[in-house]
């Protein structure tokens, strides 16, 4: 890394209590607008087709095809809008404001027909517990601007480290991507191996969408807002090998979870360190090291060091 950084402006504070109903109703737009990447975009493995992406102003889809045409969709976090533009230079604007799921729902699919680009989606939400169809859901309906803009900040710089940390690999790694059934970003290194077949358990998800997410031994690691505090970072290996959960890692307040099977790191310890970027590198580090270590990956071909 290049020097300190302002952590205040980069890594702001934001504590999961304080945004719960903004997040919980963000977290569905952003499966409404996650399902029409998946209806789009062909399958790539591991769902890498689905995922968004941060952008300069929040998060996209990035370029979709639809026929002999494209789109995309970005939550501008800024001017709190969700920007729907069509190839053709047509375009259409959704004010993010506090409002239901089921209108959410309503103007997406309404503008894109109107920009002759309509998509059918399956409007049952993935991975979580209590899942209200789209056009049904009125319980969600919080939006607090300045909330959603932290949290993106949160992010961007949470993805600056990851992307950082993904560049020491020269196996098989994933971009860095936000997963809209999680509501995580994330970014995964693969041994090359095959991995034995998952056991599936998402709520709301089939357990074939699980098989093929872990068909090959990984390392994933990212940022998640949830739990208490200001949310954590998190690192798990599939399969977990012998010896992982006793491996020791850094810094001193990250520490395994037997109850999610992953070493998690308080988002305050990062925010508040002397040098967080480098408080966070040595946590992806050290956490993919307990999973290359025990699971005799062949890290002198899959590793590098880029100039």
């Amino acid at each position: 890394m290049t020097g300190f950084r302002d952590s205040a402006a980069d890594w702001p504070s934001l504590r999961v209590a304080d945004w719960v109903d903004t997040r919980d109703t963000l977290h569905m737009w952003m499966q409404v607008v996650g399902k029409v990447r998946l209806a789009l975009a062909p399958m790539v493995n591991h769902w890498w087709q689905v995922p968004l992406y941060l952008s300069a102003r929040g998060l996209t889809t990035s370029l979709m095809p639809h026929g002999r045409r494209s789109l995309d969709i970005e939550f501008d976090f800024c001017e709190h809008v969700l920007h729907i533009r069509s190839s053709s230079g047509d375009a259409r604007r959704i004010r993010l404001a506090p409002k239901p799921v089921a209108e959410f729902y309503r103007e997406t699919m309404a503008a894109l027909r109107e920009l002759d680009l309509p998509v059918d989606i399956w409007t049952m939400p993935r991975e979580v517990e209590y899942a209200i169809p789209f056009e049904d859901d009125t319980e969600h309906a919080s939006y607090d601007p300045e909330h959603a803009h932290l949290f993106w900040q949160q992010l961007l710089g949470a993805h600056r480290v990851l992307t950082e940390f993904r560049s020491r690999f020269v196996g098989k790694v994933s971009p860095v991507h936000f997963f809209w059934g999680a509501m995580d970003l994330a970014v995964t290194r693969f041994s090359g191996r095959t991995a034995p077949e998952h056991p599936g358990g998402a709520p709301n998800c089939a357990d074939w969408v699980m098989v093929e997410g872990y068909s090959h031994e990984l390392s994933s690691c990212g940022f998640w807002p949830g739990g208490t505090g200001e949310g954590f970072f998190y690192s798990y290996a599939y399969p977990e090998p012998a010896g992982y959960a006793q491996h020791a890692v850094r810094p001193a307040d990250a520490s395994y979870s037997p109850e999610v099977g992953e070493f998690l790191l308080p988002y305050e310890t990062v925010r508040t360190a002397v040098d967080p970027d480098a408080t966070l590198l040595e946590f992806l580090q050290t956490t993919y090291e307990a999973a290359a270590d025990n699971a005799a990956w062949d890290r002198h071909r899959l590793e590098g060091a880029p100039a």
